[in-house]
């Protein structure tokens, strides 16, 4: 898979796992979260609640902060992100 532009494609009953995934990985609080993708604490919450989806920009920033956690974190954290992006996101063909 190419990490460079991939559609974002997560199933819509994961992506409360993959926000909670993603916020830990990049060691962030809901709130600071949620100000790093520009949008509320409540929002970030209702989505690992599983009380609200991401809009679809949403899924891409999420894809895009993945993608940049693969490429810039940690050996560990990039092993992650690599896993996330697997897991959540296919390449649209």
């Amino acid at each position: 898979m190419s990490l460079t532009m991939c559609k974002a494609k997560p199933s819509a009953a994961a992506l409360n796992v993959l926000v909670r995934e993603l916020r830990a990985l990049c060691g962030l609080t809901q709130e600071q979260f949620a100000a790093k993708l520009g949008v509320t604490l409540v929002t970030v919450n209702r989505w690992e609640n599983d009380r609200a989806k991401p809009m679809p920009l949403a899924v891409r920033q999420l894809s895009a902060l993945a993608i940049e956690m693969s490429q810039f974190g940690s050996e560990a954290d990039r092993k992650i992100a690599h896993q996330l992006l697997e897991q959540y996101f296919q390449k649209n063909s």
